[in-house]
């Protein structure tokens, strides 16, 4: 999830299905990272890595109810959510409290040049449209500090479906966006991001889930 300028209504619409959906995700999804070691493991990796280069600000892009910021913060980092939904920030925190949570859009990402140690969407990409994507990069490019590392996970496919109702049966109008792995590493390669592991894995958050570490490169994206 994810405010800002909205091509195409889909922000809006994004927006308005997790404020409509936040007390019921939450209660759904709190458990979710306790019952999968794997995914666990992948965030202990990012923190080290994050505290091997000195540590400093994370930010969790599309945070929605603060469950992976928490368990950032858990595990020893600075970390702080953004999300666009107000619903599903008052929710983070309510149940999440002393953490810091803001209201932005990774559209159009409210944050200093080269300000944060390290960056995670966690699956927080799979409502942006493809044409949107070059954008949301290069924002994550521009804040991260030169080396430090971005942790992203999807949903691993081809194709978009409509999303009508979820989170206990309430009203939505969201796509959900699939995409292929090694799509998503040649976008990265191409926005000045080096890849350094990548892997698909199973678990309650998807059926087939996408999770590729990567860190911003010191030169330039081409051109």
């Amino acid at each position: 999830m994810e405010q800002g300028r909205d091509n195409g209504g889909w922000l809006d619409d994004t927006r308005t299905s997790y404020d409509t959906v936040a007390a019921d995700y939450a209660r759904l999804t709190s458990h979710l990272l306790a019952e999968h070691p794997e995914e666990r493991a992948v965030l202990e990796l990012f923190a080290d890595l994050v505290r091997g280069r000195g540590g400093g600000p994370v930010a969790d892009v599309g945070c929605g109810t603060g469950r992976v910021t928490a368990h950032l913060c858990g595990l020893g980092l600075d970390a702080f959510g953004i999300d666009l939904s107000p619903g599903m920030l008052e929710v983070a925190r309510r149940d999440h409290p002393g953490v810091r949570f803001d209201l932005g859009s990774m559209t159009r990402l409210d944050l200093p040049e080269a300000s944060v140690a390290g960056l995670i969407a966690w699956y927080s990409l799979i409502h942006v449209p493809d044409e949107e994507m070059d954008t949301v990069l290069a924002h994550f490019r521009r804040v991260l500090r030169p080396g430090a590392q971005l942790l992203l996970s999807f949903h691993a496919g081809e194709g978009s479906t409509l999303k009508t109702e979820g989170y206990g049966g309430h009203p939505m109008k969201v796509h959900v966006h699939r995409r292929r792995p090694d799509r998503v590493i040649a976008r990265l390669d191409a926005s000045g991001f080096a890849v350094e592991r990548h892997r698909a894995l199973t678990s309650a958050e998807s059926t087939l889930g996408g999770i590729v570490l990567a860190r911003r490169a010191t030169a330039a994206p081409a051109r």
